[in-house]
């Protein structure tokens, strides 16, 4: 049976044989930007550029800059766009105890503020993003302790709902860093490391505590926080050691 199918998904590529995906991932274009350093989101015809402290807003299409964001931040990660406005994952990273909120982007205004206060939740915030009528948040831990990093499920009130650890296939990628992107991208998680050109396509388990790993996909991008390109029909990433956005599909 295992035979047929596999010949099956040769013959017609749009059958997709479960576990394998056939996802693949290419450059359509960049942008340089000196924030191009943690993360890259976008939202109606713009990009924007997220470093530790602020966030830079360009036109997507002719790569003018738009201005830079107005507000404290400590470490930013990745962004994602809710209702009009960016939301990015912020800690206190390396500090300790670990502190972690919510920051939101207004994009009229550019000004940034916190959207929601986890105080000490155990690890550093480094995505958020929406899965159906949820909140998933990655809080990462580091070093010897990086496998302890951990997903957590929250309803619209931010009550824990579930909690999800990663599995060794993916821990063993990060050396002693953690997961520092996430994206729900369909019907899967793909999250991403700290310096590889490549993301772990994962699924959620119906029970249990352990998430899925199902495979390695390569990509444009190097690592870091990256999101989902609404308007590009793809991904965006960035090379920190450029300080470029890129643009895949």
């Amino acid at each position: 049976m295992r035979i047929y199918q596999i010949l099956i998904g040769l013959v017609l590529p749009g059958i997709v044989i479960p576990g394998v995906w056939g996802a693949e991932f290419h450059e359509v274009s960049r942008l340089s930007s000196p924030q191009a350093v943690q993360a890259a989101a976008t939202h109606d015809g713009y990009v924007y550029a997220i470093n530790s402290g602020e966030i830079a807003k360009y036109d997507r299409v002719t790569g003018e800059s738009k201005g830079t964001s107005k507000g404290d931040a400590v470490h930013l990660n990745s962004g994602f766009v809710w209702k009009g406005k960016l939301l990015c994952a912020h800690s206190n990273y390396p500090s300790t105890p670990e502190r972690s909120e919510v920051k939101v982007l207004d994009p009229d205004t550019m000004e940034l503020s916190t959207w929601h206060d986890f105080g000490n939740y155990g690890g550093s915030l480094t995505w958020i993003i929406r899965r159906g009528n949820r909140w998933l948040c990655n809080f990462a831990l580091y070093g010897e302790v990086n496998h302890e990093t951990f997903l957590v499920e929250f309803d619209n009130s931010f009550k824990e709902v579930r909690r999800w650890y990663y599995p060794a296939a993916v821990i063993e990628k990060l050396g002693k860093y953690s997961l520092s992107g996430g994206v729900w991208w369909q019907g899967r998680l793909l999250v991403t490391g700290h310096d590889e050109q490549e993301c772990y396509a994962l699924r959620i388990p119906r029970s249990g505590d352990l998430l899925k790993y199902q495979q390695t996909l390569e990509v444009p991008f190097t690592g870091q926080g990256f999101a989902v390109d609404q308007e590009g029909k793809g991904l965006v990433g960035i090379s920190r050691a450029q300080r470029q956005i890129i643009f895949v599909k």
